[in-house]
């Protein structure tokens, strides 16, 4: 779906001003996703080197920043100068929010602890994210989301048995804790608006909301005495429940969670005799058997195409659906109409899909309203805005 910026679009997050001195894709995660919501995000970047997401490209176009710095405005600030940390100070009456990311303790070392700002601004919402937490005997290691994503329990249990534990593609840990961090500043700021509090602190590490999405894991480890273990595609709690394969190379996931669903499927790929066989007819027999259900169920998909297949599953009410590839999704009809990926104007590319806002309010449902800035585009708007000069602050090293 093709759109255009809506700089004037209403947002329900109007008003609030969010000043985000972190660096790669937690915090910018948290600020994303208020910024969507009409929040003005000030990006408070190194002059020289700008936020380090800006230096993770792909065929040379920095798409994570073109993501994450959507709707955000750039203004350049030298922390680790003097004069830099007192503009940050003379900013802070000015907003609701503010968002970093650096090593526990470190904000202190520099000056800028919550006492200090909350003096300045008492008002204030100070969401800090950092690996462990700013507590605890690893409060002073480097939190990557890796590490976390290692010590958390999630890469124990994926990947595939015969296979070493799988980190994930992607910035899993960083960005669950962004979703919990964008929550937290709601919860923080309802307080302060609503309840007449006062600010606070959030303290937000990436391991332990990546722990909240495990679920039961620790509870099941408790019950049974082991940890839940790799199975790839499958899972310990349900039947048929895998990746299968097409005969024309393709993908499908199928999820028969439900014991309906699965009678379902086995009277849908002609084995209604499964339904009444003890080894299948239940959730606990299908898992205890689910190497022959996989294979059973595999061998039918195996034997059609991707769309043959789907045909089949569609016209049966069967929980089944390709895999795609991120091309493919772009692609897909549903995708298309519902604009789950949306193409905007961009400078390098013509047009630049990304994911639409999420989640879709019905009466102020946010917007894309600006692009990813330039470090420091917004420095007249903002600083400016407090009587600074700004030619002499660029001579003394602030910006």
């Amino acid at each position: 779906m093709d759109l255009d910026y809506r700089p004037d679009a209403p947002c329900a997050l109007e008003g609030v001003r969010v000043l985000d001195i972190s660096r790669l894709v937690a915090g910018n995660a948290i600020s994303h996703v208020l910024a969507d919501h009409g929040a003005e995000v000030v990006k408070v970047e190194d002059p020289a080197e700008g936020d380090a997401l800006r230096h993770w490209t792909a065929a040379g176009v920095a798409c994570n920043w073109k993501v994450y710095a959507r709707n955000k405005k750039s203004i350049s600030l030298n922390l680790r100068s003097e004069k830099g940390r007192e503009v940050l100070l003379k900013l802070l009456p000015t907003a609701q929010v503010l968002v970093e990311n650096f090593k526990a303790g470190a904000l202190e070392r520099m000056g800028l602890g919550p006492d200090i700002l909350l003096a300045r601004n008492p008002k204030l919402v100070v969401a800090r994210v950092s690996g462990y937490g700013q507590t605890g005997p690893y409060a002073h290691k480097p939190g990557f989301g890796t590490l976390v994503e290692a010590m958390s329990g999630f890469a124990y249990k994926n990947g595939f048995p015969d296979k070493p534990p799988a980190l994930p593609p992607l910035a899993l840990a960083d960005n669950v804790a962004g979703l919990y961090g964008a929550f937290g500043v709601m919860v923080a700021l309802r307080e302060v608006e609503l309840k007449g509090g006062e600010g606070q602190v959030i303290d937000l590490s990436l391991l332990e909301p990546l722990v909240s999405i495990l679920g039961p894991d620790a509870a099941i480890h408790s019950a049974t005495g082991t940890a839940p273990a790799r199975l790839g595609n499958a899972s310990n709690t349900t039947s048929p429940r895998n990746a299968y394969r097409t005969k024309d190379g393709e993908w499908i996931a199928m999820s028969g969670s439900m014991q309906s669903m699965a009678m379902r499927i086995f009277r849908t790929i002609g084995r209604a005799d499964m339904c009444d066989d003890p080894r299948y007819n239940t959730q606990a027999a299908r898992s205890e058997n689910r190497e022959e259900v996989d294979a059973i169920v595999g061998g039918f998909i195996a034997e059609r195409t991707l769309a043959e297949a789907m045909e089949v599953f569609e016209r049966e009410g069967v929980t089944a659906g390709p895999i795609y590839s991120a091309g493919q999704l772009k692609e897909d009809r549903h995708a298309k109409e519902r604009g789950v990926i949306v193409n905007l104007p961009d400078d390098e590319l013509g047009r630049l899909p990304m994911h639409n806002v999420i989640p879709r309010l019905s009466g102020t449902p946010g917007a894309i309203r600006t692009p990813a800035p330039e470090i420091g585009a917004h420095n007249e708007e903002i600083l400016g805005a407090l009587g600074l000069d700004l030619d002499r602050l660029k001579e003394e090293g602030a910006l």
